[in-house]
């Protein structure tokens, strides 16, 4: 169902703090804390005596206090109180989930704990750039199976109709897509020669005129994007080129989080190669970026609702390549995931 070796975005680094958060992911109730030295912690969210979610308890210092009957227990799961008993029984314990902090972000390993290793945490270039600018992030939640969003996010056709005033354009609709296949993920983009430019990216252009444009729409395994924005003055684009002096970049990072089976949590933030520290530019890429996902959102919600009730079979065109192909790979690797995993022994 899902990949469980590898990193997920859990919250917004600033969303979490001294109180007992839950979240689901992957299906599985967790609750999220930090500790009184500011250090994330995540939770197994139910107690072991009666299963009442421990974020419906307490914190006490750096322990989480079940609000049933007082059970205890520390950042690591292990439980180290229970009121009335000569000992702490050895099943008295929760799991733990290795979590760390980057880029603003809480990140959570959601499958074995000796595997979490934090080189393996999506990396974002430019991030320590002073000469880029940062549009702090946002997030949803969209009804819809987290891989509904990863083909949305290896589409770029999709925008001539989705996103008609913020990044579409007519070479939207006609110019050919080409999809590179790495072990990481799959690709899928294009150059878009000698035309206007989209509606969200013209009022921030150095030059004036037609453009070439690059769409550059990446997916890495299992679920976590970057879409780079490549324009330049026309005629001085295309795949080998320098770029332009005159260079607009803009890198989206989306990282989508499953909830369920047909509930995703959407993470983004976007990066750009100008106007560092610009908070009126941050604020209307904030705006228009939010709206266009707010039609991604909508969209994406009735596909979940059109293939769960369909009465005829779908089809698949050439520009589904890209999804495809990263669904095919998505699905080998949770099987061989699932292959590897100890077989549970029934108790005698």
């Amino acid at each position: 169902m899902f990949l469980k070796n590898t990193w997920y975005v859990a919250a917004w680094g600033h969303e979490i703090g001294r109180s007992l958060t839950p979240v689901t992911i992957l299906g599985e109730k967790i609750v999220l804390y930090r500790t009184e030295a500011g250090e994330p912690a995540a939770l197994e969210d139910a107690c072991p005596h009666r299963k009442l979610p421990l974020s419906m308890g307490r914190l006490k210092g750096d322990d989480v206090e079940c609000g049933y009957h007082g059970l205890t227990f520390d950042c690591t799961g292990t439980c180290t109180r229970v009121p009335g008993a000569e000992r702490v029984p050895h099943v008295a314990r929760v799991r733990s989930y290795p979590v760390a902090e980057r880029y603003g972000l809480l990140w959570i390993w959601m499958g074995e704990a000796a595997r979490a290793d934090t080189d393996l945490i999506f990396q974002v270039e430019h991030w320590d750039d002073p000469s880029w600018g940062t549009t702090r992030g946002d997030s949803m939640d969209v009804a819809c199976n987290y891989l509904y969003m990863t083909d949305n996010l290896l589409d770029p056709s999709h925008v001539a109709w989705v996103h008609q005033t913020s990044f579409a354009s007519a070479a939207c609709e006609e110019t050919r897509l080409e999809t590179t296949v790495a072990d990481d993920g799959v690709t899928v983009w294009r150059w878009m020669p000698d035309h206007e430019p989209a509606p969200f990216y013209k009022p921030f252009l150095k030059f004036s005129g037609n453009c070439d444009r690059k769409q550059h729409y990446e997916v890495r395994y299992p679920s976590h994007a970057i879409i780079k924005a490549i324009i330049v003055p026309a005629n001085t684009g295309g795949e080998g080129k320098p770029l332009h002096e005159d260079v607009f970049l803009m890198d989206s990072y989306n990282f989508m989080t499953p909830i369920d089976e047909k509930t995703t949590r959407y993470f983004w933030f976007q990066m750009r190669n100008f106007a560092p520290g610009d908070e009126a530019i941050s604020k209307a890429f904030r705006r228009s970026v939010r709206g266009a996902f707010e039609e991604d959102k909508a969209v994406l919600e009735a596909v979940q609702i059109g293939m769960d009730n369909k009465v005829t079979r779908n089809l698949d065109l050439k520009i589904d390549k890209g999804p495809i192909r990263f669904r095919q790979r998505v699905a080998a690797l949770i099987a061989a995931e699932n292959a590897e995993a100890p077989t549970a022994v029934a108790a005698e």
